[in-house]
């Protein structure tokens, strides 16, 4: 990938949040797909625009989005590199209204995530990390004035952004704690005492550890392919891992179900 596309995925992330704040200011209708999930106007009108701003950054890359056409693994297969994207990840948490919802964007290439932004329209702050060179997080991100990837760089702060701390923490979903979760906090307390339980809604989770403001992410219960490549791609630049629950093998993509296993996200210093 070219320099010029970090750019142009921070604002194409900036576009969407957009788009999704506007139907968030307002009474909008929530209807259920045939997983029982929910779906807003929210998403399919940022799903709209990052299909169409994807394309013509580069028409031959294809694209695997949560709201798009189901793609049979006969024909995803023989894909070398594809952007990967949730165009509101969290729709629960936009729903409840509490802020805590993201635009995903990865870009895949074989089965792993290089490049992932993450911006969470509410709070206006955005995530973003690219393989081999580091993560960054920019507060007000639509605020700021940036004309190229090098201020935006300039304008980021690089993470993690390490603090001492006493506690380990781990950071665990509002809406899903599974018994195999509380199992695992339960298990570090026995080697480390006290542990600080630090709650989150959609991808932020791999955000707060990139970031450094948790240690460890169990995600022991079910999640989607456009759900974790972003936030494995911020962690991993960040310094940390994201691994599969049964055998600590690198969290890969692009499978015939995209349905994920488990998995455990570890910071940079955990």
């Amino acid at each position: 990938m070219g320099n010029s596309h970090l750019y142009d995925l921070f604002n194409i992330s900036l576009e969407a949040g957009k788009e999704i704040m506007d139907v968030y200011a307002q009474d909008f209708y929530v209807e259920f797909k045939e997983d029982d999930s929910p779906l807003t106007q929210a998403d399919r009108r940022a799903h709209a625009l990052i299909m169409r701003r994807l394309n013509e950054l580069d028409c031959t890359i294809p694209v695997l989005s949560e709201e798009g056409r189901q793609i049979p693994y006969s024909e995803r297969r023989t894909w070398t590199r594809f952007w990967l994207v949730d165009p509101v990840d969290g729709t629960k948490e936009f729903i409840k209204k509490n802020g805590e919802f993201t635009v995903n964007i990865a870009f895949i290439e074989g089965n792993y995530p290089t490049i992932g932004i993450i911006y969470a329209p509410a709070l206006d702050v955005i995530y973003f990390g690219r393989n081999g060179d580091a993560a960054y997080k920019l507060e007000h991100a639509s605020k700021a004035t940036v004309l190229n990837e090098e201020e935006l760089i300039r304008k980021s702060t690089k993470l993690p952004n390490l603090k001492e701390h006493s506690a380990i923490r781990v950071v665990a979903s509002r809406s899903h704690m599974s018994q195999e979760t509380e199992a695992f906090i339960k298990d570090l307390e026995a080697k480390h005492g006290a542990i600080e339980v630090v709650s989150s809604g959609s991808s932020l989770k791999f955000c707060l550890v990139a970031e450094g403001k948790a240690d460890y992410y169990p995600r022991y219960a079910p999640t989607m392919e456009w759900d974790t490549g972003a936030g494995q791609a911020i962690v991993e630049a960040a310094g940390g891992t994201v691994t599969h629950y049964e055998d600590d093998e690198r969290f890969d993509y692009n499978r015939a179900d995209l349905l994920n296993g488990w998995f455990l996200v570890k910071g940079s210093s955990a």
